[in-house]
């Protein structure tokens, strides 16, 4: 049997400032919670499906935010760890820090929900091997921050030299280009984590076969309910589909983000454009004959 999982990152609203090297938080900085996961869940309610949801830690200081992800947790989705802070830089930084990040992103769900998280998805998709060996020490679970595409890899560069060109600095950063080489398909992580070997499962996010283009909610919106069922259609020989999406992908035009909107395309399309397409992905997939099944379900038939 084929398998599929669909993720979101509950990224908010001032992490893509933080992007676009724009001050504050946005006029509703918390558009995520608020308006993105109730969408989400209603979308995947409608379609019959489970989501993984990728929790950053400290916007649980938020109670409404906790409630919002106890009743995610209530319905049957599966709620991993995104760190505590989403530091871009995390993998710049020493691994005491690394450990803070990781642990307190654990922490702040357990209190949340009662459950200790058993995945983990690092921030911007990137990860090294000091950060691998924290997963490891921490208990985690699996990983899925291994994002091998050339052409998203190209993009971002693109982008950041062109914001540091006009002046501007973003928190983003570049990744290591040798992630480029890692197994498309799900593996256990050696070492270098970007080689097969015995340690944790890693779900990559997904990319074409062959081409390797980045098959995430971002490419899926901005193709449009047609290029998103173009798109889907070279996945059908693959074993496993690990969709990743983002609260932005619930949210259009029309939400007040703001400044966000001459910086971001996919922020300036209409909600219903979205949804036609992320819809048009996942009933293709089903038709198909993918199961779909959440992360840490997936992680247990990693070889």
């Amino acid at each position: 049997m084929r398998l599929a999982a669909i993720s979101i990152d509950l990224d908010e609203i001032h992490h893509y400032y933080a992007i676009h090297g724009l001050a504050g938080r946005g006029r509703q900085p918390d558009l995520v919670y608020d308006r993105a996961v109730p969408r989400a869940s209603d979308w995947a309610q409608a379609l019959g499906v489970p989501l993984t949801f990728f929790i950053v830690g400290g916007d649980l200081a938020r109670s409404e935010n906790v409630e919002t992800v106890r009743a995610l947790a209530g319905q049957g989705h599966e709620l991993a760890n995104h760190t505590l802070s989403h530091h871009y830089d995390l993998t710049r930084r020493d691994r005491g820090e690394m450990e803070r990040e990781v642990q307190g992103g654990i922490d702040a769900l357990a209190r949340a929900t009662g459950q200790r998280p058993v995945g983990f998805r690092a921030p911007g998709y990137l990860v090294n091997d000091e950060l691998v060996g924290v997963l490891g020490a921490l208990g985690v679970g699996y990983d899925s921050s291994v994002f091998p595409s050339p052409a998203y890899y190209a993009a971002k560069a693109a982008k950041l030299v062109g914001m540091r060109l006009r002046g501007r600095s973003s928190r983003s950063v570049q990744g290591n280009v040798k992630a480029l080489l890692a197994p498309p398909r799900p593996y256990r992580l050696g070492t270098p984590y970007w080689k097969a070997g015995a340690g944790l499962p890693e779900l990559p996010i997904q990319v074409t076969p062959g081409t390797r283009l980045p098959y995430i909610g971002t490419s899926l919106v901005l193709a449009g309910a047609d290029g998103a069922r173009l798109m889907t259609r070279t996945l059908m020989l693959e074993p496993f589909v690990n969709l990743e999406l983002h609260g932005l992908d619930f949210l259009g035009a029309d939400d007040e983000l703001g400044e966000l909107l001459p910086h971001q395309p996919d922020a300036r399309l209409a909600r219903a454009h979205k949804l036609a397409a992320l819809t048009a992905a996942v009933e293709l997939l089903k038709k198909m004959r993918f199961a779909f099944i959440r992360l840490d379900e997936a992680s247990r038939t990693v070889a």
